[in-house]
């Protein structure tokens, strides 16, 4: 005896998730109105970025949801299920924990390179000097640009101490 595959429909579970970032994204708007909005002598504050984010979250979470309703994605095969990526999860989850274990010691810009080292790695990137050289110049970059422009403190350590 064989299943037909299930009748085309509204994919509920890619609606619920673009609702759930949506309302991800409310959150952290209404978590950057809290951040005080004093700019370094202009309109541009400390939280510029928070609403930014906050933004495109919502975008992204309308166009998943629109996406879901519309069935633009073809259904996936008859058998073919997601599975979960053990190794990619436990790269994310090791450089999570590095980042909140050592940005008080080690600094932001230290920290947020192994972030981005565990999750090029989560991804299948198999060069480690390439993703950490990568990872240290954008975490420099943000690092200058919270510290030096916007005069927000986000963390010293070992490599911002030299600045």
């Amino acid at each position: 005896m064989t299943v037909s595959p299930a009748p085309e429909g509204i994919r509920w579970g890619e609606v619920g998730v673009g609702l759930a970032t949506m309302l991800f994204a409310a959150i952290a708007a209404w978590q950057s109105s809290q951040i005080p909005g004093e700019g370094v002598g202009s309109s541009v504050g400390p939280n510029i970025i928070p609403w930014v984010v906050s933004g495109m979250l919502a975008l992204f979470g309308a166009a998943l949801s629109v996406e879901a309703l519309l069935q633009r994605t073809p259904p996936p095969e008859e058998g073919e299920h997601a599975a979960i990526d053990r190794r990619g999860a436990f790269w994310m989850l090791l450089g999570l924990l590095l980042n909140i274990t050592l940005i008080e010691f080690a600094g932001f810009i230290l920290s947020s390179t192994l972030l981005f080292l565990c999750t090029a790695r989560a991804f299948g990137s198999e060069r480690p000097a390439r993703d950490a050289a990568i990872g240290f110049a954008l975490a420099f970059v943000a690092y200058i640009g919270f510290d030096r422009l916007l005069g927000y403190k986000i963390g010293s350590g070992l490599i911002e101490s030299l600045f």
